[in-house]
């Protein structure tokens, strides 16, 4: 028996490893080969450089349009600042009402939001660039920012609802009793309580604003508001080639270092928030 199962579990280790390989490489691949030179790229496919040089950093960082990717980088960030502000705030406002408070229609109006779940976001894509566009918002970050204050990322707001229902109702019975009314429970008792998930949301929200493109190369159109993601296509040619492919790994790879920071430096947080989400249906 005991035989079998260390076999088993060296076999189950040797898949992992293997299939954590298989997974790490390209991003390997990328982070080697941003150090060499422009024509050794594909000439010289394998992990270990025979030469190593950083003129794609220097060269990449030079940007589009007289614009660094200095200010690409900024433009990123400080969109992901405000993103994570709307969908914490208006998700976690949401979420309270629909664990938390009694009203009228309240299961409708929970099955109505968790229906558009279902719906892919390219079906509303026309719509809404029309509506935008009408607001003469195209051009900027308000198509982008906007939505995100008014609760419109489902997953979120369910998400929090079922961490906020496995909160123990006592503590929000005992502060009322001591006073508190409504929005002082929300931002006294709930909020607090509920900050490993409200950590999660914000790294998913960091994540997903931060690697969004198609989002952006529709809505921003002038090279000073670029984004990350959307300056990395300006390595792309209009025939569809890549003129400056070291330039574009350099990029892609410092691309990359703020997502893997905030991961792992909030790890705890966010393991604890999917682990403890939805112990109560």
């Amino acid at each position: 028996m005991k035989t079998n199962t260390f076999f088993r579990h060296g076999l189950t280790h040797l898949f992992i490893i293997a299939l954590g390989v298989f997974m790490i490489y390209p991003v390997a691949w990328m982070i080697i080969s941003s150090f060499k030179p422009n024509n050794m790229i594909f000439s010289d496919p394998g992990l270990i450089p025979t030469t190593l040089t950083i003129e794609n950093y220097i060269t990449g960082w030079q940007g589009y349009a007289g614009t660094t990717f200095g200010r690409f980088f900024t433009n990123s960030l400080l969109m992901c600042v405000v993103a994570i502000i709307g969908n914490v705030i208006s998700c976690s406002m949401a979420a309270y009402a629909f664990s938390r408070l009694s009203f009228s229609g309240r299961k409708v109006w929970f099955a109505i939001m968790m229906l558009t779940l279902m719906l892919p976001g390219h079906v509303t894509l026309v719509p809404r660039y029309i509506l935008f566009n009408t607001f003469g918002w195209v051009g900027s970050y308000l198509p982008i920012l906007v939505p995100k204050f008014l609760a419109t990322d489902a997953f979120f707001v369910f998400l929090l609802v079922q961490f906020m229902r496995s909160l123990p109702k006592e503590i929000e019975e005992a502060a009322i009793i001591d006073g508190c009314g409504k929005i002082g429970v929300y931002w006294r008792i709930i909020v607090p309580l509920a900050s490993p998930a409200l950590v999660t949301t914000a790294l998913f929200t960091f994540l997903w604003t931060w690697d969004d493109f198609f989002n952006h190369l529709l809505y921003l159109t002038r090279p000073d508001t670029f984004t990350v993601s959307r300056a990395l296509r300006t390595f792309v040619g209009d025939a569809g080639a890549v003129s400056n492919w070291g330039g574009a790994l350099a990029m892609s790879t410092l691309s990359i270092i703020p997502a893997f920071i905030l991961f792992f430096s909030l790890q705890k947080y966010f393991v604890q928030g999917i682990s403890t989400t939805g112990i109560k249906g």
